[in-house]
């Protein structure tokens, strides 16, 4: 997709327009994205914190940036996700609660993404209007929040996700997500704190969608991309793509053509927004390295 849509441009109108506030758009887009990745540890945090595994900051930020910089620069097949899950997992000597804890703490943004498209298109209307991108956007956002009610349903069952947490094979990572619903369900306070600071971590990354787009001369306001980012977030992370290269800028091309931006301009959004992931992810490379593992835990998480 992304071969596709570059070849119906010109390489040259991908790059910025040379203008003043260029540069300082660029370095506000940067900045917000690593506030986004702190508060992605916030929320690992909180999720901990919910279900009695609680874990210093500077440990879960540790763990993120290295996670972050495993997924954006190495070909390996465990993931930044993964990785995240053997680190704790040394830390805490727990592998199925350390994977319970990502899982949930992932699951949490695939409430809130397709709830600030439908809440902000419920806001404002005229964003209904759009044809395809309103279409694009109301389909996705909903068959998310299906889709997650019956991941949900599966896992908090006592007859399905209950009945794995006993076992003492690879079934109890399963059952560790079941009991981490049920303990969140049981503190509502905590779950709250939990959906709050997943709600900053992703508006964060919609005001860093808007600096990049201010960057490259892009004539878009807030609101829309309240409407719209978000399901370019959930388009990238199908799992049938490198980095979410072309979902990411074809859903940008679909969905902000109608508000007049061009195909070229659109698809420089997407590469700068996945060019500045990869800036702030460089800062994980030292956690990567510098890391000692336990052989014993090592062998509990594999």
């Amino acid at each position: 997709m992304l071969g596709l849509l570059l070849s119906r441009v010109h390489l040259s109108s991908l790059l910025p327009e040379r203008r003043a506030s260029t540069v300082p758009w660029l370095v506000v887009g940067l900045f917000v994205w690593a506030v986004a990745v702190a508060l992605s540890v916030v929320r690992w945090h909180r999720v901990l914190h919910a279900i009695d595994r609680p874990a210093p900051m500077p440990t879960l930020a540790s763990h993120t940036l290295a996670g972050l910089f495993v997924a954006n620069f190495l070909p390996s097949t465990i993931g930044g996700d993964v990785l995240r899950v053997v680190r704790l997992s040394n830390d805490n000597g727990d592998a199925p609660t350390s994977f319970a804890s990502v899982v949930l703490e992932r699951l949490t943004g695939f409430v809130v993404l397709p709830m600030i498209t439908l809440v902000t298109l419920a806001l404002s209307p005229s964003l209904l209007r759009l044809g395809t991108a309103s279409k694009l956007a109301l389909g996705l956002s909903l068959t998310s929040l299906v889709a997650l009610v019956a991941i949900l349903a599966i896992a908090a069952s006592p007859r399905l996700g209950g009945r794995l947490a006993n076992h003492s094979n690879w079934p109890r990572f399963a059952g560790a997500v079941h009991l981490g619903i049920e303990q969140i369900r049981r503190r509502p306070a905590e779950a709250a704190t939990v959906m709050v600071s997943s709600l900053a971590y992703q508006l964060t990354l919609v005001l860093a969608a808007f600096a990049g787009a201010q960057a490259l001369g892009i004539s878009i306001g807030l609101v829309p991309l309240l409407a719209f980012f978000p399901v370019v977030a959930i388009a990238q992370v199908l799992p049938i793509s490198v980095g979410g290269l072309g979902l990411r800028e074809g859903a940008l091309v679909l969905l902000l053509a109608p508000l007049g931006v061009g195909a070229a301009k659109a698809t420089a959004l997407g590469l700068l927004l996945y060019g500045i992931n990869l800036v702030v992810s460089l800062f994980g490379a030292p956690s990567f390295a510098m890391w000692s593992r336990n052989p014993r835990v090592m062998a509990l998480a594999e």
